[in-house]
């Protein structure tokens, strides 16, 4: 794929690039805990953007997606939202613009299998695989830190999503067989190893794309902060979220919208099972991890509703298996995958009977990924 990148890069362009590979990203438990000053714990896996980027000498920046054979262009002096995946590259120049770095003209062509809409991050790819390139490039010398804080601030300001900073972080600091718990408060984070090596990360994609995802992503979190504001009338120390325990929610239940109460009290509860679930990761118990994931699950569907259908449906198929740990809808949700943790010996199993039910129940076949962890961006 990177050798493909390349040789497209040089006939487009006639030049030579610098090649950088950035990978899509699975979370274990902790969704929708990172804008809540939570913890996640997430990993960078095998799907990945690759970029083959060169410096132009121009104020012009050209890029062509082999995703969807697109050309785009934009000058570097009129920077601004426009509709279309062209806003990710631009929300990356404009933070470093605004940081002070210059930018300078550059050419680039996009490839790579990371799925769109599936829920494995690939906007997060496609900023933290061009920060990494015009670091490189340019010798700004940014800590991994700052570049997924550039990432996440280009997708606030420019695709318009108030991600929180999962997504980015484990693009730039995934390390091969190990997940990241990072505490979304303070941003200091721990490496532990996925030490459970007879199963396999199955994601299995419901094939429904999840458009609704941008928008009820951020009614969701102005819920949260509403939530906060109610808490905040009784326990002034109260923050985010994160400095709420059940007790305290049930305390100012009455005074709190119904569907603001559900939101808050399934984050209450998923907060309280990152930090298990890293108890249980260290400890080898995979029974117990993979039962907070089903727990994780029902809250995402009942209590904060961003399942649907097909990914319920995935998740009650997953329970029926002997050889399931655990599973549960990853990402923002409305669409996109299951994550499931599988008995390697069983995979092949697993894959034909969701396949099957899946075509059953609602005519289509759904993509189904047997993913490993892997190393955060690398400029080659």
């Amino acid at each position: 794929m990177l050798q493909q990148t390349r040789d497209q890069f040089v006939q487009l362009f006639g030049q030579s690039p610098v090649l950088v590979s950035s990978p899509g990203r699975i979370n274990l438990i902790g969704e929708h805990t990172d804008y809540n000053d939570g913890f996640v714990l997430p990993a960078a896996i095998d799907k990945r953007i690759i970029y083959a980027v060169g410096l132009n000498g121009t104020d012009d920046c050209h890029a062509y997606a082999d995703f969807n054979g697109e050309h785009v262009s934009f000058n570097l002096n009129a920077v601004t939202p426009t509709p279309g995946w062209i806003n990710y590259l631009m929300g990356v120049v404009d933070q470093l613009q605004k940081r002070g770095y210059k930018v300078p003209g550059f050419n680039c062509v996009i490839a790579g299998d990371v799925p769109v809409g599936a829920g494995l991050s690939s906007s997060a790819a496609v900023e933290g695989g061009l920060v990494a390139a015009l670091d490189h490039l340019m010798g700004y010398a940014l800590s991994r830190m700052e570049m997924a804080l550039i990432g996440q601030k280009a997708e606030h300001t420019f695709p318009g999503v108030q991600c929180g900073i999962m997504d980015q972080f484990a693009n730039l600091h995934g390390k091969k067989d190990q997940v990241m718990l990072l505490d979304c408060r303070d941003l200091s984070y721990t490496y532990y190893p996925f030490n459970f090596p007879d199963q396999k990360i199955v994601l299995c994609n419901s094939m429904v794309h999840h458009s609704l995802a941008s928008s009820e992503y951020n009614v969701r979190r102005a819920q949260c902060e509403a939530g906060v504001k109610v808490l905040q009338g009784k326990y002034p120390q109260v923050k985010s979220l994160r400095d709420a325990d059940m007790q305290m929610l049930e305390s100012v239940k009455d005074q709190m919208d119904a569907i603001v109460y559900k939101r808050c009290s399934y984050v209450v509860a998923e907060i309280a099972r990152v930090q298990q679930a890293g108890i249980f990761l260290q400890e080898g118990k995979l029974k117990e991890f993979g039962e907070l994931m089903y727990a994780t699950h029902d809250g995402l569907s009942h209590l904060y509703e961003v399942s649907c259908p097909e990914l319920d449906f995935l998740v009650s198929l997953a329970r029926q298996r002997p050889e399931v740990a655990g599973a549960r809808v990853m990402g923002g949700g409305f669409g996109g995958c299951t994550i499931n943790l599988v008995r390697e010996d069983k995979v092949e199993e697993y894959t034909a009977f969701i396949r099957e039910r899946y075509e059953e129940e609602y005519g289509k076949t759904p993509e189904i990924y047997v993913t490993s962890i892997e190393d955060g961006v690398e400029v080659k």
